[in-house]
């Protein structure tokens, strides 16, 4: 029942069921002017053209996507392989020292901090100890120099 419900209404229409209007340039009439397609900006920037030729050139080659171009490869490696021997020169450096001079080092790493300790009592001192210690320093220097 059904498809004869169908065979029916196309009987009915002659057009086929055709919803959709017709172009009026198919008739072929000289007068009208016939529309043409639309340039996409983007495909026809030159960038663009460039950067599709280069992405075919690749999927030709069996190269990926994500992989890099040869220059920037290189120029990773060589930035790799310099932070490797900076690295590889400061641990010889360290090994290299003598134990000698790791004491003298050790030694000036707390004489410094020895200084600064010092300098945080004084900061902390009041005003008038910091005076009278100024004018002992300047005597003792006057009677050295008259002594010589």
């Amino acid at each position: 029942l059904p498809a004869s419900m169908y065979t029916e209404i196309q009987r009915q229409r002659p057009d086929g069921g055709n919803i959709l209007t017709h172009p009026d340039y198919i008739d072929g009439n000289p007068d009208l002017i016939k529309p043409k397609k639309l340039l996409n900006p983007v495909k026809a920037s030159k960038s663009h053209q460039e950067l599709h030729r280069e992405l075919l050139m690749n999927h030709k080659r069996g190269l990926g996507v994500e992989s890099k171009p040869e220059l920037q490869r290189v120029l990773e490696h060589r930035r790799r392989d310099l932070l490797i021997k900076q690295k590889k020169e400061e641990e010889e450096a360290k090994k290299l020292q003598s134990p000698f001079e790791k004491e003298l080092l050790k030694r000036h790493q707390r004489l410094d901090q020895l200084e600064k300790e010092q300098e945080k009592q004084e900061d902390h001192a009041p005003e008038f100890i910091k005076v009278k210690e100024n004018l002992r320093r300047t005597s003792t220097v006057t009677g050295d120099e008259k002594a010589a």
